[in-house]
């Protein structure tokens, strides 16, 4: 019972000070946000949007915010909304015009680039019998111009390593800078014997084996960024290597991006990936008086020169309530007073009373919670960097190697030889470091190919005539006449054919089936090589 208690306390505590907010602003215009972000970075926005509109505008907002769940969540509701809208005939086939309010929301903000971009590609949907692409998401009216993107900006190019700032449509605009890196609890290291880890080949280490926490890359956006990283820093055979081993070193995939670097603060993993701001925030909560981020018991790392930034967008919804103000919306997330809030010290904190004054005459930055992100408008930087709680140069860090276009293949592939697959990975991993301390051996040799190999084209094909020969497509075609490009060993040569397979979702289900089973298949093979040539 008293834990039952204990848990509504925490509840309210949590919850009141969101539900303090939407009673006090509730009486203003209303702008409908879809967020992936956290309470905390939609109570400061909400907050001091509805400030600036006031002083602006001569009226107050009220953000309702919407939170389905991750991106994938959220891209999933929206693409149901504009199906449902093009079913009912709800948007013009030539103009694409919709009346505001067609869809419920006005912006999306956060996710990452790929995210904003898969509104800007937007959905297919069949109208008066023809067949249209409507885009999600729609450039600001009237566009922000040059001289603005400028001031927010500055001179160009308007890139952080290899990624742009902004769509050059403005279909959608960066208002933050996000980092990929690795959380780490110092206690859990030290009693492994292992030193913080410095770069994402560190956690390949066998020592860390069920000590890693990571989020299922087909459920969260920003976990598939960090993957996408290594797969782009590292080159095909190493960086899947690494993903490989560290999937065999994970505890435990979640669904919820949040998890892993709470679970490092709390000692139930050594090590995970996250996004900056988690590993930062779990950092700061642990903090004891007199420690420093150096210090803590959880710390946070980017990893030098293989690190991933990518702009956390916002994007106004086409045929959402309120297009005019969901324009002011991003025109506030870019003044300096809005990017104050990502690095200043909260304002009712010592620290805080000393942040540099905005328009407005009082302080600028956070009311109450440090949200610890990167702001993405360089001014900042040059005029109040030294008022950041964390003292970090996102564009002098950032990997600038170009995007080597794999990233769709992460989720399918991640999914068969690591996290539906996961136990027999484990036990083959565990069999291989075994034979290992044993020296090196055809064995040995021949264990390593088969736990890092991918599927053979012919195995591919041989397994698709067994389980789906006779399977057909909805439009009634054969199946395998679709899934044939498949039919060959996995590649970077070969990498678009085989991608193509997988945009079928008939083809991609049964083609993830197939790569699990060939892949538990290659890891019990490694399995028996142990069994057949024991390690005394």
């Amino acid at each position: 019972m008293g834990k039952v208690l204990l848990g509504l306390c925490f509840v309210v505590l949590i919850g009141l000070p969101f539900a303090l907010h939407r009673e006090r602003v509730q009486e203003g215009r209303r702008l409908v946000v879809i967020t992936p972000h956290v309470q905390q970075i939609q109570e400061e926005f909400a907050h001091a949007f509805s400030r600036w509109h006031q002083r602006h505008y001569g009226e107050p907002v009220f953000v309702d915010y919407r939170q389905p769940g991750g991106t994938s969540e959220i891209i999933r509701q929206l693409r149901a909304q504009f199906l449902a809208a093009a079913a009912r005939g709800r948007i013009d086939p030539d103009t694409l015009a919709m009346e505001p309010g067609t869809v419920g929301e006005d912006v999306m903000f956060g996710g990452g680039t790929y995210d904003h971009g898969r509104l800007k590609a937007g959905i297919s949907a069949t109208i008066d019998g023809r067949e249209v692409r409507i885009p999600m998401s729609v450039p600001p009216d009237p566009l922000f111009p040059p001289e603005q993107l400028r001031e927010w900006f500055g001179d160009e190019p308007h890139i952080v390593g290899r990624t742009p700032l902004y769509d050059p449509e403005q279909y959608w605009i960066g208002t933050a800078l996000s980092s990929f890196g690795i959380v780490f609890n110092r206690r859990r290291l030290e009693d492994l014997g292992l030193d913080e880890p410095r770069s994402f080949e560190d956690l390949t280490d066998p020592r860390y084996q069920r000590e890693i926490a990571l989020a299922d890359p087909r459920q969260s956006g920003s976990i598939t960024t960090t993957f996408e990283s290594i797969l782009d820093n590292y080159g095909w055979d190493r960086g899947w290597r690494i993903l490989r081993a560290m999937s065999a070193n994970t505890r435990y995939f979640t669904n919820r991006s949040t998890k892993p670097p709470l679970d490092v603060a709390m000692g139930e993993a050594a090590a995970g990936l996250a996004i900056d701001f988690y590993g930062r925030s779990q950092s700061q909560a642990v903090m004891r008086e007199g420690e420093t981020p150096q210090t803590s018991r959880v710390g946070y790392v980017d990893p030098a020169g293989s690190v991933s930034i990518d702009p956390d967008p916002a994007s106004i919804i086409r045929g959402g309530p309120d297009p005019e103000l969901a324009r002011r919306f991003l025109e506030f997330l870019l003044t300096e007073e809005a990017q104050a809030l990502w690095q200043f010290h909260a304002r009712t904190g010592p620290a805080g009373a000393q942040n540099p004054a905005g328009e407005s005459g009082e302080p600028m930055g956070p009311e109450r919670y440090e949200l610890r992100r990167m702001p993405i408008r360089r001014s900042l930087y040059e005029r109040y960097f030294d008022s950041f709680v964390d003292q970090v140069r996102p564009y002098e860090i950032a990997s600038s190697v170009p995007s080597r276009g794999w990233r769709s293949s992460i989720g399918i592939m991640m999914g068969a030889f690591g996290i539906d697959s996961h136990e027999e990975l484990r036990r083959a991993w565990s069999a291989y470091q075994r034979a290992r301390q044993d020296g090196a051996s055809d064995r040995t040799r021949e264990m390593e190919r088969l736990l890092f190999a991918f599927p053979e084209g012919a195995r591919v094909e041989a397994l698709w005539d067994e389980l789906f020969g006779d399977a057909m497509a909805r439009d009634g075609t054969p199946l395998r006449e679709k899934a044939a490009p498949a039919f060959q060993d996995f590649t970077p040569e070969t990498y678009r054919a085989v991608r193509s397979t997988w945009r079928d979702d008939q083809v991609a289900s049964r083609l993830a089936i197939i790569y699990g089973r060939i892949f538990r298949e290659n890891y019990g093979r490694v399995v028996d090589l142990a069994r057949a040539s024991p390690v005394p």
